[in-house]
C-alpha cells in the first residue's frame, strides 16, 4: 500500500535559538525541536544523562520495604524464589535479582511459568508447588500486579509475597506483603515507564546499598550492579518502553556494560549475531539482533534456557545455551515465514485488505508463540488492526489469538466491545491477546470488524511516513550522521531520524542479500555523489524499481556502517517513490520546497 510522505514543519527562529543556546548543530537543533525539546536545560539533559541522574531507588514506590524484607530473608537463610516471566524483559529482570541475591549469599532460586500450559503471570498451582518445595518468600518480576486471586492464595499458604511489576494496574490491587510499581495509586514517582528489568535494577540497587551499609557499595556488589545495568538496558529495549528519562540513561550507559560484562552467554550471542566486531553496540542492535534471540526462547516455550544463559556461572554451559537459543531463533524465523506465507494466501483468497477495516485470520497448526510477530508485520503492511488466531489441531483446547494495532488506534477497546465472544482477553492499545472457543471465531470476526469500523477513522487507514527533512547525498557525510547519533539511543518515543532525497538514481541493478534473499543492497548516485543503501525486506521492490539511471525519490534512515574498523555513512531505505508518476502518495509540499539538512 503506498505511503503518504509528510515532512515535519519547523520554526526557523526556534531552531536557531536551540542551536545557539544549547551549542548543537543545525541538524540536531531541528530534530530536537521536532521532539519538543526547545530549551537549553532540556536539551542538555536529553543529550547528557549520566548514571548520577538516575533517581534514588528508595523513591520508587515499594522499594524500601521490598529491599528490607529481601535483605532480612537473605540474612535469615529463608528460601527465596524469584518468579519471572518468559519474555526478554522478564528474563533480564530475573537475572538481575538472581545476581543481586546471590551476591549477598541468599538462598535463592527462580521459577518461570510455561507459556502454553500456565500462561502469563502468577498462577495458583505454581504458588502451591513452590510452597510445597519449601519456598518462604516469593518475589515476582515483570508480572503479578493484576494477580489478585493468586496473591490471596499465597497468603493462605503463608508465603511472603513481594510483587514487582510495571504493567497496567487492575481495578483491584493484589493483597501482597509489598507492591513495587512506578505507578502505584497515591504515589508520585516522576517517571512511570520503567520496564520489568528497570524496576528490578532499582530493587537490586537498594538491596546493595543496604547490604553495604552505605551508598558506596562493596566491590562485589558494584560489579553486580554494572552487570545488571547491562541487563536493564537489554530489557528496556526489548520491552519497547519509551527511551526517555531513566530508560534513556539505562540504555545509553548499559549497552557498554552489556558488551563488556554481560557474561559468556551474552558474549556468545553477540558473536552469533555478528555484533562482536563492532566497536560499540546500539539500541537497534539489541532490538533487531539480540533481543529476538532471547525472545525466541520464550516464544517457543524454552524461557528457562534464556534465564539460565544469563544467570549460570558455568562458562561452557552458557555458551552451549547461547548456541541453543540461536538455533531456537532460526526455528522461530522459519516458523514465522511459514505462517506469514499462509496468512498472505488466506488474505488473498478470502478477504479484501483494502476494504475491510481489520483482518481476523485463523488456522490450525500456527505456532501460538509466533503469531504475534506475524500480526505485527501484517498490520504494518496493510495498516489495519490484525488478529491472528492459532486453532488447536485436535480441537480439544480453546484457540489462542494475538492482536496488533496501528498507531493511533486503541485495539484493546475494540476487543473489549467483542468480549462476549471470547473466553479471555487482555492487553493495551497497541497489542492484545485472547482465548476463544473454536466455534465462536466467525462470530467474533464479524463483531470485531464492526467494532473497528465504528471506531477507526479513515485517516488512520492511510499509512504515513513522517520525514524530518530533505537532504542531498552529498550532505550525507559521516560527520553529519555522527551529529544525528547524538540523539541516540533510538527507539520507542525517540525514533531514528527519517530523511528523504529526491532525484536519486541507481548506479547498477540492486542485489539481494541476507538469509532467504529477502533484503536488497543498492548503490545510489545524485549529482556525482554516491551512497550505499540497504532495504530490509525490500526484495518485493525488485520488479518495480526504476532502471539504473532513472530518477526516483527515497525515504531513509541515516546510519553508520562499520566494517573491519572502517566507518561510512549509508542509508537504510524504508520507502521509495517514482518521479513524475502519480502513485496516490501525497506530499504536503514539493520536496524542493523544504530546506535541506545538509
Amino acid at each position: 500500500m503506498p505511503k503518504c510522505w509528510r515532512i515535519l514543519p519547523h520554526d526557523r527562529d526556534l531552531v536557531e535559538s536551540i542551536e545557539r543556546s544549547a551549542g548543537v548543530s543545525a541538524i540536531a537543533a531541528r530534530l530536537l525541536a521536532a521532539r519538543g525539546l526547545t530549551d537549553a536545560p532540556a536539551v542538555r539533559s536529553f543529550l547528557g544523562g549520566t548514571m548520577a541522574d538516575l533517581r534514588d531507588p528508595d523513591l520508587l514506590p515499594g522499594i524500601p520495604a521490598a529491599a528490607d524484607r529481601l535483605l532480612a530473608a537473605a540474612r535469615d537463610g529463608r528460601p527465596i524464589v524469584i518468579y519471572g516471566d518468559y519474555d526478554a524483559d522478564g528474563m533480564c529482570a530475573t537475572a538481575i535479582l538472581m545476581s543481586c541475591l546471590e551476591a549477598i549469599d541468599a538462598q535463592v532460586s527462580w521459577y518461570v511459568p510455561d507459556r502454553f500450559e500456565e500462561g502469563y503471570g502468577l498462577n495458583a498451582e505454581a504458588i502451591e508447588t513452590l510452597a510445597a518445595r519449601g519456598a518462604q518468600v516469593v518475589v515476582t518480576v515483570d508480572c503479578g500486579i493484576a494477580s489478585v486471586k493468586e496473591a490471596a492464595r499465597a497468603r493462605e499458604l503463608g508465603l511472603e509475597l513481594i510483587i514487582t511489576d510495571h504493567h497496567n494496574l487492575a481495578d483491584t490491587l493484589p493483597d501482597a506483603d509489598v507492591l513495587v510499581h512506578p505507578r502505584l495509586p497515591g504515589a508520585d514517582y516522576p517517571f512511570g515507564e520503567l520496564c520489568g528489568a528497570g524496576v528490578a535494577f532499582k530493587l537490586a540497587w537498594a538491596i546493595a546499598t543496604r547490604a553495604s551499609g552505605a551508598k558506596q557499595v562493596t566491590p562485589r556488589l558494584r560489579e553486580m550492579l554494572l552487570k545488571s545495568i547491562g541487563y536493564a538496558a537489554l530489557g528496556t529495549v526489548a520491552d519497547v518502553v519509551p527511551l526517555l528519562d531513566e530508560n534513556r540513561i539505562y540504555v545509553k550507559h548499559g549497552l557498554e556494560c552489556l558488551r563488556k560484562r554481560g557474561g559468556p552467554g551474552i558474549a556468545r550471542l553477540l558473536e552469533l549475531a555478528k555484533l562482536d566486531e563492532k566497536s560499540q553496540i546500539d539500541s537497534e542492535d539489541i532490538a533487531f539482533r539480540l533481543a529476538p534471540r532471547l525472545n525466541a526462547a520464550g516464544r517457543l516455550g524454552q524461557a528457562a534456557c534464556g534465564i539460565e544463559l544469563l544467570t549460570t556461572s558455568d562458562a561452557a554451559r552458557a555458551v552451549q545455551l547461547a548456541d541453543y537459543v540461536h538455533e531456537l531463533n532460526s526455528r522461530r524465523e522459519t516458523e514465522e515465514r511459514s505462517i506469514q506465507l499462509a496468512a498472505f494466501k488466506q488474505v488473498k483468497e478470502q478477504f479484501d485488505p483494502e476494504a475491510d477495516p481489520a483482518l481476523v485470520l485463523a488456522d490450525r497448526g500456527w505456532h501460538a508463540g509466533v503469531i504475534g510477530i506475524v500480526a505485527g508485520r501484517l498490520a504494518e503492511r496493510w495498516h489495519r488492526p490484525i488478529v491472528m488466531i492459532s486453532r488447536d489441531e485436535h480441537q480439544g483446547r480453546p484457540a489462542i489469538g494475538s492482536v496488533r494495532s496501528v498507531p493511533g488506534f486503541d485495539v484493546h477497546e475494540a476487543l473489549m466491545a467483542c468480549r462476549e465472544h471470547l473466553l479471555t482477553c487482555g492487553g493495551h492499545a497497541a497489542a492484545a491477546g485472547l482465548r476463544i472457543e473454536d466455534g465462536r471465531i466467525e462470530d467474533f470476526r464479524k463483531a470485531f470488524l464492526a467494532a473497528v469500523g465504528q471506531r477507526m477513522p479513515a485517516s488512520l487507514r492511510l499509512p504515513q511516513i513522517t520525514l524530518d527533512g530533505e537532504t542531498t547525498l552529498a550532505g550525507l557525510t559521516l560527520d553529519t550522521v555522527q551529529q544525528l547519533e547524538r540523539l541516540s539511543p533510538f527507539g520507542q518515543s525517540n525514533r531514528r531520524p527519517i530523511l528523504c532525497a529526491s532525484g536519486v538514481r541507481l548506479v547498477e541493478p540492486p542485489r539481494t542479500i541476507g538469509g532467504g534473499a529477502r533484503h536488497i543492497s543498492m548503490n545510489l548516485t545524485q549529482h556525482g555523489a554516491k551512497v550505499r543503501g540497504v532495504a530490509f525486506g525490500g526484495a518485493d521492490w525488485l520488479p518495480h524499481l526504476p532502471a539504473p539511471g532513472q530518477p526516483f525519490h527515497v525515504a531513509f534512515k541515516p546510519k553508520i556502517n562499520e566494517f573491519r574498523g572502517r566507518r561510512t555513512a549509508e542509508m537504510e531505505i524504508i520507502d521509495w517513490r517514482p518521479e513524475g508518476i502519480d502513485v496516490g502518495v501525497e506530499l504536503p509540499l514539493p520536496l524542493s520546497a523544504e530546506p535541506t539538512l545538509s
